[in-house]
């Protein structure tokens, strides 16, 4: 049997889905929703309706960990109840044409099944929204709960292909008109789009989503080598644009990218969300396990 079959998903190896398991999602601001979840409202207190268990991680309140199972087990677990709130956690993943250069889609797609899995695994409501042909419009996974709805979530992902062209603001419009709920919105994207990023995170943020952004870029769009004359073809929409000694324009180009990192660093933190800028060669593990954890955007 090859390594490959023995694996529950092939976006994750299985140390990896082991791991973010038992790790957490931790927004500056609990976005919730008063429904079925980990998050205790400030009531406090312990409903008779008993919903779930879910592992205990460092800075759990240890007054719901079920004593009883850790005296047979010798593992914590905390008690979840029907009046604890919801989060919903909403995953945006570019899947446009550009996207499909040098992995980015790839990473994109393990970073998104890893902040899913912990939003399946702390019992919260997760969706998933792939934006490519704005033609078609989204492709949506529907809000899912709980570690039972761990094939469906990752079934989804697995069969995704990027292609088309899809302006970030329109994208982010189409996928409002089909959400409900306050949480968290993971937005993962090259961000390289027609249509203003202002007006899109703005939208988000009234929606009452806490933003994660997070930018995918492939390591020759971070640090081009290219000389001589060159013809450049947008993968999107098939223009070009013809470039004679286009190292002269090298530093207008890292000027250009930097500034755009730069403005969604600011609209983001406007917005009280969270920006990060990845390269496409990073590990999963590299991203999850250092760069986000580091960062404080999970526990």
């Amino acid at each position: 049997m090859s390594v490959a079959a023995t694996q529950f998903t092939p976006l994750l190896g299985n140390d990896v889905l082991a791991r973010v398991e038992r790790m957490r999602l931790n927004p500056l601001n609990r976005q919730t929703n008063r429904m079925r979840g980990e998050h205790l409202s400030g009531k406090g207190g312990t409903s008779i309706e008993f919903r779930d268990y879910r592992d205990y991680v460092a800075g759990d309140d240890i007054r719901y960990v079920d004593w009883n199972i850790f005296a047979r087990l010798n593992e914590p677990y905390l008690k979840l109840y029907a009046h604890e709130e919801e989060m919903q956690v909403v995953i945006l993943l570019d899947a446009s044409s550009s996207m499909e250069f040098e992995d980015k889609f790839t990473l994109a797609r393990q970073i998104g099944a890893c902040l899913g899995v912990m939003g399946l695994m702390s019992v919260e409501k997760v969706s998933v929204y792939s934006c490519g042909a704005r033609q078609r419009g989204p492709i949506k996974l529907s809000p899912c709960s709980g570690r039972a709805s761990l094939k469906k979530f990752f079934r989804y992902l697995e069969e995704l292909e990027p292609g088309g062209e899809f302006p970030i603001e329109q994208a982010i419009e189409s996928v409002l008109q089909h959400h409900r709920g306050r949480g968290i919105a993971v937005v993962l994207s090259d961000f390289l789009t027609l249509g203003g990023i202002p007006r899109a995170f703005n939208l988000l943020h009234g929606a009452g989503l806490e933003l994660y952004a997070m930018q995918i870029l492939g390591p020759s769009e971070i640090d081009p080598d290219m000389t001589g004359d060159l013809r450049f073809v947008d993968c999107e929409n098939n223009m070009t644009l013809d470039v004679s000694s286009v190292g002269e324009l090298l530093g207008i180009y890292h000027e250009h990218r930097l500034g755009l990192e730069n403005h969604l660093a600011i609209e983001t933190r406007k917005r009280n969300g969270r920006f990060v800028s990845l390269s496409s060669e990073m590990s999963v593990k590299e991203v999850m396990f250092d760069t986000l954890l580091r960062r404080g955007w999970v526990r």
